[in-house]
């Protein structure tokens, strides 16, 4: 039997969806895994942190507001926090920085370099310090793994690292963003643009600012990482020619299912002789389109390989629930129980 010490950087509702996960999954883990876990950090930004090597009451820490109650009390700064933690897995849940990716770049860094695994759902991290990060982890013997940055808890990473060997993606063409393709939805059934947005922050999928969603930046970090990764042709979501959905209105909504259409926030990738293309805008898309159908939250992509036809994953209807199962998928992998 194995146990491993878990560190949580960062517990909002993500974070609290892995623990919830984690629980679920405790006896399974054991019986089928021969893994047991505990927890001995939690970091956050306004709700305290604690630290207890003997592990904290996760129980307890999702009845919470406040996690300084929990164990020792350590440093604000996250360095010092990692070392202090004594895990064997860091899981990195700051908020994303799209210009350079810190400072989730700088946790991914500290957790590998004190022999933790570094699994994040931060896309910053992935576009901004790919290469760097998994030299740092096969120096040390360690796992860097991000399978929820796109698509939440659908397996696109994974797959193609593990089912699809030898497989080269040509292109990918899809939607990745869950809150424009809500706005979208909603516009559809009669909501002003503001009143869709105003929706989606209710129900917790836009932010305050939701602009990095409604102007692409989300969408575009995405598929940067998808080129970075999965084309082995590093992108910068700046590099991604990118138009969001804050032009589309109510009328444009309307015209276009008149037409038997809709729009659509959609992601492409295209590999070609000069290099790789990178897109997010705005389209009309018809019933024959697999897109049509991804309604709500519902994302899709599409991928061409030289190898098959086109590939489909579709997730429906995600949330911090699978997100926090791609996180758990990761584990399972820098376990050595997975691909």
């Amino acid at each position: 039997m194995q146990e491993t010490r878990l560190v949580f950087l960062g517990f909002g509702n993500v974070g609290k969806a892995l623990a919830k996960l984690f629980l679920q999954k405790e006896t399974e883990l054991r019986e089928k895994y021969e893994l047991t876990f505990k927890v001995t950090g939690i970091l956050t930004g306004s709700h305290g942190r604690a630290i207890d090597p003997e592990g904290i009451d996760l129980k307890r820490a999702l009845e919470l507001n406040d996690y300084t109650a929990l164990g020792r009390i350590p440093t604000s700064d996250a360095h010092d926090f990692i070392a202090q933690a004594g895990g064997d897995v860091l899981f990195e849940n700051s908020p994303v920085n799209y210009e350079n990716g810190q400072p989730a770049i700088d946790h991914l860094e500290a957790a590998l370099e004190h022999g933790m695994h570094a699994i994040t759902a931060n896309k910053g991290p992935v576009v901004h310090a790919y290469p760097e990060l998994r030299a740092l982890a096969q120096r040390v013997g360690k796992r860097f793994l991000f399978e929820s940055t796109v698509m939440d808890g659908a397996p696109i990473f994974s797959l193609f690292r593990g089912a699809l060997p030898g497989a080269n993606l040509l292109s990918m063409h899809g939607v990745l963003n869950s809150t424009t393709n809500m706005i979208l939805t909603r516009m559809e059934a009669g909501d002003s643009f503001e009143a869709a947005v105003r929706y989606c922050q209710q129900i917790g999928i836009a932010e305050t600012d939701p602009s990095g969603d409604i102007d692409g930046w989300d969408a575009a970090i995405k598929v940067a990482a998808l080129a970075t990764v999965l084309m082995d042709a590093p992108l910068k979501p700046a590099e991604v020619e990118r138009n969001g959905v804050r032009g589309i209105s109510l009328d444009d909504v309307q015209q276009a299912r008149a037409q038997g259409k809709r729009w659509k926030l959609v992601c492409a990738l295209e590999r070609q002789d000069a290099g790789v293309t990178a897109r997010v805008a705005p389209e009309l898309v018809g019933a024959d389109s697999p897109l049509y159908g991804a309604a709500g939250t519902t994302s899709i992509a599409q991928f061409q390989t030289d190898v098959l036809g086109l590939l489909s994953v579709v997730e429906a209807d995600p949330g911090p629930h699978t997100t926090a199962y791609g996180l758990f998928a990761d584990y399972l992998a820098a376990m050595g129980k997975s691909s």
